[in-house]
């Protein structure tokens, strides 16, 4: 049976389907020292290069004893990896000849970064003679890159090099396939491809270009609008870019769609236009803040960035409850509340007739009380009625609990 590794984003070492690291206790040090064989597998290693680069801030009095130590625990812990009575030369083996150490990976362990490679190499033979089938050998190969090279190992510097190099092929190869898709015409597979991206690589703004010039093509003008209100508003408030080149043309893009395929009166689209683009929080779709919410949570995981979700909850009397033209009323009074009450950036969806949600990006659990306090005012002044009639609830982006 073949023993698969996973670098491409989150490290695991699986049986089957079965994952092994799972069910092992951690050891920090020997899991770095597998990482690093791994990434120079079937490479001749000094001893003074590997301790250098492993463990150059640790004293010691004789640490290639120490090194021989951790090979010697390593050499343990992969045995429980491979199957009883296997060949060990299969899977692994660690061989020390004329003063270097090399990590050799046998014919029944599949490594995710070679499947890649391979993957690309293939697509790239078959594009000229089979378009399809070098698609889909791409679509298997970006599939593999679940995100960065090792990301749990973010502050590792000798790793710095080969995640760069897994992160550009994905990109090219992500590219690629983009180009081979709109030969084609296929602008909703473009789509799908590119939200799965950008849950990855969340400030690569040419990806979310591609997304909204494949929305525009399908005539989703509103959707594309809402993206680009909230990819600006990512790049201000993370890392401080007002507005790029790239971001005014799709802008110009979007408003020339808007000119074409909407109505006649533009004095009615250019009022659009503006509310789109001043101050406060996105107001989306149920489908669209399902695909931003993704790409939120996953980004709050990797960055500790713990942005919050809320769950308002409009706490009618039973006399109103039963009434739709008050439950519509109440609803689109809380859903104005919030655009003016939240911060550009933040995003909310109604999720029933009673029920709002909100993606509170960036928010810090000492500030939620601010947050609630604002919305609150803020609702009392516009209904004259008590705060109390509604129920605000908090939980963290990275939370798998659930507040509904």
């Amino acid at each position: 049976m073949n023993l698969h590794i996973k670098t491409l984003g989150d490290f695991d070492i699986c049986l089957g389907e079965k994952s092994l690291l799972k069910e092992s206790k951690r050891s920090y040090k020997l899991y770095k020292l597998l990482q690093y064989f791994l990434t120079f597998r079937n490479r001749k290693l000094l001893p003074e290069v590997i301790i250098d680069n492993l463990w150059q801030d640790q004293e010691s009095n004789d640490p290639k004893n120490m090194l021989r130590t951790q090979i010697f625990r390593l050499r343990q812990l992969i045995k429980k990896f491979i199957p009883k009575d296997a060949d060990d030369s299969k899977y692994f083996n660690i061989d020390f000849s004329n003063g270097y150490y090399c990590f050799e990976v046998g014919e029944y362990t599949v490594l995710d970064i070679v499947e890649f490679e391979e993957l690309i190499n293939k697509a790239g033979e078959k594009e000229e003679e089979d378009v399809d089938e070098a698609i889909e050998l791409y679509r298997k190969a970006l599939d593999l890159y679940k995100g960065s090279y090792l990301s749990e190992s973010s502050y590792e510097v000798w790793l710095v090099p080969i995640r760069n190099h897994y992160r550009r092929l994905y990109i090219k190869i992500l590219f690629k396939l983009i180009e081979l898709y709109k030969k084609k015409d296929e602008y909703a597979n473009i789509i799908e491809l590119c939200e799965k991206a950008i849950i990855i690589e969340h400030y690569e703004e040419s990806i979310h270009i591609c997304l909204m010039e494949a929305m525009l093509k399908l005539g989703q003008i509103k959707s594309a609008m809402s993206h680009y209100e909230y990819i600006s508003s990512l790049l201000s408030n993370e890392i401080g870019v007002k507005s790029t080149p790239g971001l005014k043309e799709i802008y110009r893009k979007i408003q020339r769609y808007y000119d074409e395929q909407g109505e006649t009166d533009i004095s009615n689209i250019r009022k659009k236009l503006e509310e789109d683009t001043e101050e406060g929080a996105l107001f989306c779709d149920l489908d669209y803040f399902k695909f931003l919410y993704n790409v939120e949570k996953r980004r709050s995981t990797r960055d500790d960035n713990l942005g919050y979700m809320s769950l308002i909850t409009l706490n009618l009397d039973n006399k109103d409850a039963n009434k739709p033209d008050e439950l519509s009323k109440v609803s689109r009074t809380m859903l104005e509340v919030l655009k003016k009450s939240l911060r550009k950036g933040d995003v909310f969806t109604s999720w029933n007739d009673t029920q709002i949600i909100v993606m509170l990006t960036n928010a810090k659990k000492d500030g939620l009380g601010k947050i609630e306090k604002r919305i609150r005012n803020h609702y009392q002044r516009i209904t004259n009625t008590y705060s109390n009639d509604i129920i605000i609830k908090f939980l963290p982006l990275s939370s798998d609990e659930s507040i509904i």
